[in-house]
């Protein structure tokens, strides 16, 4: 799925056990306090992988109030 320019997937990483990745829809790596990643793992177990997306999609939407802007490499 694609939400605010981002591409979310879940995945069990273990029996029940639900996480999220998340990287730019670009394919470019996010850039955060000059450390580029070019995917962040939402660090939370979930019990469904909705729960998971729905986690990571609340963590999109902090980007801006938590990092200040989230930057493309090419522009870091």
């Amino acid at each position: 799925m694609i939400y605010g320019g981002f591409e979310i997937k879940s995945f069990e990483a273990g029996h029940g056990l639900w996480h999220a990745r998340i990287q730019r829809a670009d394919q470019t790596p996010v850039v955060i306090d000059g450390i580029s990643f070019p995917t962040l793992e939402i660090g939370f177990a979930w019990n469904d992988p909705d729960a998971a997306i729905a986690d990571a999609m609340a963590l999109i939407d902090r980007f801006p109030q938590r990092y200040g802007t989230v930057t493309n490499s090419a522009h870091a």
